[in-house]
């Protein structure tokens, strides 16, 4: 913020007005006795604007009245000065603090102190007087405190520096920037680390060092020698003197401060954070910022402990620990109403703290994966949330407002008496006192401002967080202690759904029994208890509850721990319908779910089922996820997580009516080509790497079949043709160990292969099929561009012109990706004697239906009058397109818009109408039966869930008017197919 007013002396009105007679009275004797003391100060004492600010601001705050009594030269220099350049002054005095002047010793430790004290003195007057002027708001006293507060501790830390090496006890690279390559890290946490620090705050800060030998002459005394160090440093701030302090400095933050010296060696510490952190230490570590020593060497090691604090996965029980730790706030300080008088701003309900761990919690859920979020301060974080749609700006607008309010005041409390408070007066004249001095013109509109403040930060934070737990369910009670049923729970488990309920009764006494590695944890046993309730409820009002539940009894025997679900799943109560969707319907889901439970970190995204991702947005994501791999194969298992991650939330999306089927089909798609052209970028870096490159060479992927036309469903392969080119005159390639160009691009070709198929332990990105290169299996792996043109031209076989129709260039060269596509698209513009084509067409659809005949009716793909004759009936339009005369065919279109674009003239507006229809209706079901069942669905043995799911999806009532749309489809597909094909 720039300041409005450049000087108090510029003072127009007075933003505040002394609380009692007697003050104002005090107040102006003061002032006549510092302008006596000071002539400078006598232009003070004329009444107006000024005189009434300062006769006002003495009045309301003794520790303001009594420090401008003892130097009234403060005051006059402060009047005369420009307010920034005072300021900046201040600080910069107090960063020089530990230079000697020209021709002195170097200062001891009592001269630092009393020049630390003076400048602290300075600035805190400075800006209370500016802030209670409303020159500067909390945003900016707030981040000048903290630049002061690291230039002391700076200056602190380069004097014991110095000393310690005029003592020998340490060699400093340059004794002109002592703490420049030091390794000495001093981290400022909490509100000093956010730039946020309160008027009279303490500040918090841990210390770690690099035991660089070159640096130390005595390794082995090192951790004595810090232990000194900081004593001397902690000294320096806090202890009072006749001129009062600098910061109560407080070292608890460090790791285990019960039983680790006051500063710790680097490795020591990223060794304690990986194995035995806890998630409050991760919190704390949001705000952590370098404020004193070897600033770069601070900016590596929060670097290196980035992974501790945000977590690659979405972390939902760090929720429960933040919360807990709110609890204990509310339990040991009695803040559990909203009261003005005697109401903790910071602690309290409705208070800073609540605000803080609000926006500090979203960030150890989801700052992993979303950069954006780690931000140190607060108004910075809630801001990123907002724009990340984790909150709506309604919220973050609220939070901010509230956040800068409660701060304003905190500070107006802390102004008084220069004491570390932010608890409200209980008596109404101290209370008066807050209010002037916050700007109110009586208490009543303060403490009616206040409340409103408080209830809405409650509100918004309870939203959050604090959904009481219930040990009995809303139909009745639900006890599972002790070897027997309970009758009253039978009873209410009937009542909620369960046509089992001493089945279901036992089945949960064996989750409670810690049986499962799930469970077995005494935490993971809690928050199940908690969550018991509203899953019961949840599953109940479900079709076929039991076997729901039973089904997802069988995913949590298999997970290998159980707090990271139970806590997602009782902080977000929607994500119950979903599970118990998943449960019921998609045996396939809960398999991936149960397999790598982090699948369910994205489900938390605001944005989840009301807006599917552009392309552009899953491109970022990818690669901002996959952007930390330091290598080729954790570049690979990245994409292996994220994309399982993706389809996973794609097919929620599909699951729930987000997207039909068609939708699916180009989302699956979409990722599935982002995700290739990321592998592929990193194989040829690799070959680069081991193999150099061929001269002119380049690479582009055709995507055939359902890659081509984005059709791809949850349980596609991937068809790839691979196409290269390189100068005429190229050789062998120009690394370490040459290839000449065919084996180079094989070679490249075998490499993507394997990076998409090959089964890690996180699984495989995607099955690849080959075949539909030329001369199928029999040709080489990676085709020459030009090959493959002619090719085409002259040997292709109708079925691969008709293979062409679903061909479409993903990645790779963009010229040769054009180049690509140009050949494709001139391919499919070829002229075509119908009849032969129309032979062609129905050999092979009668070849394939001989072959493959299918199992039922819900065969989709080769049922006649299925996706087979719809596709082959589209293919056969949009080759027979330019000898028609209509639309010209273009490349990577799907079944739907080349259907749209070729049928005209062809088909009559019934018959397009017909196929289309089937077609939506055949996609959405083959979409939603490949998402939630493994292998081939049988509507016998299909989970309940399922046949519902496809008849909701088919706007159809049961099973058994489903199927007979689908025959009376289907009929009708084959009649116009044999119409059309076999005329």
């Amino acid at each position: 913020m720039t300041i409005d007013t450049n000087r108090l002396a510029d003072i127009t009105a007075s933003p505040i007005r002394a609380a009692t007679k007697g003050e104002e009275k005090a107040a102006i004797a003061a002032l006549k006795d510092m302008a006596r003391a000071e002539p400078r100060l006598e232009g003070l004492l004329p009444a107006g604007p000024l005189r009434d600010f300062f006769v006002s601001a003495f009045a309301l705050s003794p520790f303001l009245r009594s420090a401008a009594e003892a130097a009234p030269s403060m005051l006059a220099e402060l009047v005369a000065q420009p307010l920034e350049a005072h300021l900046t002054e201040r600080v910069d005095r107090a960063r020089n603090a530990w230079r000697p002047g020209a021709g002195e010793a170097p200062p001891s430790d009592a001269m630092i102190m009393a020049r630390l004290r003076v400048a602290k003195r300075e600035v805190a007057f400075a800006l209370a007087l500016a802030d209670l002027a409303r020159l500067l708001d909390a945003r900016r006293t707030t981040a000048l405190l903290s630049a002061f507060a690291g230039a002391a501790v700076s200056a602190t830390t380069d004097h014991l520096l110095c000393d310690m090496q005029r003592s020998g006890k340490m060699r400093l690279a340059d004794a002109a920037s002592p703490s420049e390559g030091s390794g000495v890290i001093v981290l400022g946490m909490g509100k000093l680390g956010g730039q946020e620090l309160n008027y009279s705050s303490d500040i918090d800060i841990v210390v770690f060092y690099e035991p660089d030998p070159a640096v130390y002459p005595d390794p082995a005394a090192v951790p004595d020698l810090f232990g000194r160090l900081l004593r001397r440093l902690i000294r320096i701030l806090q202890e009072r003197t006749g001129e009062g302090y600098v910061f109560r400095t407080d070292l608890r933050l460090r790791p285990d401060p019960g039983a680790t010296p006051l500063a710790i060696p680097v490795d020591a510490a990223l060794v304690y954070y990986e194995g035995r952190g806890q998630n409050w230490e991760r919190a704390a570590y949001i705000k952590a910022r370098p404020v004193a020593g070897d600033l770069a060497a601070g900016r590596r090691f929060l670097a290196d402990l980035r992974p501790f604090v945000f977590r690659k996965y979405l972390d939902y029980a760090a929720i429960a620990d933040i919360h807990s730790i709110k609890r204990q706030i509310h339990a040991h300080k009695g803040h559990g109403e909203i009261a003005v008088k005697g109401h903790n701003l910071k602690l309290g309900r409705g208070g800073i703290r609540e605000i803080e761990f609000f926006a500090q919690t979203q960030q150890l859920i989801a700052g992993g994966r979303m950069p954006s979020l780690r931000q140190a301060a607060t108004e910075p974080t809630l801001r990123a949330l907002a724009e990340a749609r984790w909150i709506d700006m309604q919220t973050c607008e609220e939070l901010v407002t509230a956040y800068w309010f409660l701060r304003d005041v905190e500070h107006r409390i802390q102004m008084v008496h220069d004491e570390q408070s932010h608890t409200l007066p209980t008596g109404e004249a101290e209370l008066k006192r807050i209010a002037f001095m916050a700007g109110f013109d009586d208490t009543s509109a303060f403490s009616a401002h206040l409340s409103g403040v408080l209830r809405t930060v409650e509100r918004r934070y309870q939203q959050l967080f604090e959904q009481e737990a219930r040990l009995s369910g809303e139909s009745g009670n639900l006890v599972f202690t002790g070897k027997k049923d309970d009758p009253d729970t039978l009873e209410t488990l009937e009542k909620i759904g369960f046509s089992r309920p001493k089945d279901i009764s036992g089945l949960i006494r064996t989750w409670h029994s810690g049986r499962y590695r799930a469970t077995q944890s005494v935490e993971a046993r809690e928050r199940l208890t908690e969550l018991t309730p509203k899953l019961l409820e949840a599953f109940g009002g479900s079709a076929r509850a039991d076997e729901a539940l039973i089904r997802f009894d069988s995913f949590l025997s298999g997970l290998p721990a159980g707090i990271q679900l139970f806590s997602l799943l009782g902080n977000n109560p929607p994500l119950l319908s979903l599970i118990v969707t998943i449960m019921s319907a998609a045996p396939r889901l809960a398999d991936i779910i149960a397999a790598k439970p982090h699948v369910f970190d994205g489900m938390l995204d605001p944005t989840l089922l009301s807006a599917v991702p552009d392309r552009t947005t899953v491109k970022t994501r990818i690669n901002g996820f996959v952007a930390g791999a330091r290598h080729y194969e954790e570049v690979l298992d990245r994409l292996r997580i994220i994309n399982a991650e993706q389809r996973f939330l794609i097919g929620i999306r599909l699951l729930t009516g987000a997207i039909d089927g068609e939708g699916a089909g180009r989302a699956f798609t979409d990722l599935a080509a982002l995700v290739i052209e990321r592998a592929l970028g990193a194989v040829l870096a690799e070959m680069e790497a081991a193999h150099g490159r061929v001269a002119g060479g380049s690479v582009a992927i055709v995507g055939m079949g359902k890659l081509g036309s984005r059709e791809l469903t949850a349980g596609s392969d991937v068809d790839l043709l691979l196409l290269y080119d390189h100068d005429e005159d190229a050789g062998d390639s120009d690394g370490r160990k040459p290839l000449d160009p065919t084996r180079y691009f094989a070679r490249v070709t075998q490499r993507l292969i394997a990076a998409l198929s090959a089964p890690t332990a996180e699984g495989i990105l995607y099955a690849v099929d080959m075949r539909l290169r030329p001369s199928g299996n029999k040709g080489p792996v990676a085709t020459r561009i030009e090959a493959f043109a002619r090719y085409q031209r002259e040997e292709a076989w109708t079925w691969e012109h008709m293979a062409l129709t679903r061909a479409r260039a993903i990645c790779g060269d963009e010229p040769l990706t054009a180049r690509a596509d140009a050949i494709v698209s001139a391919i499919l513009r070829l002229p075509r004697e119908r009849a032969k084509l129309a032979v062609d067409v129905a050999e092979m659809r009668d070849l394939i239906e001989a072959e493959k005949p299918p199992r039922d009716i819900f065969d989709l793909k080769l049922i006649p009058g299925g996706l087979v004759d719809i596709e082959f009936l589209v293919q056969f339009l949009s080759l027979l397109a330019p000898e028609a005369g209509g639309a010209q065919p273009s490349a990577g279109m799907t079944t739907m818009e080349a259907l749209r674009l070729h049928a005209g003239g062809v088909l009559a507006d019934d018959d397009r109408e017909t196929v289309e229809a089937a077609l939506r209706l055949m996609t959405t079901l083959s979409q939603t039966m490949r998402l939630c069942v493994e292998g081939d669905f049988e509507v016998k043995s299909a989970p309940a869930g399922l046949v519902d799911l496809l008849c909701r999806a088919a706007g159809l009532p049961d099973a058994r008017m489903l199927e007979a749309e689908i025959r009376r489809l289907s009929k009708a597909v084959r009649r116009i197919f044999r119409a059309v094909v076999r005329a």
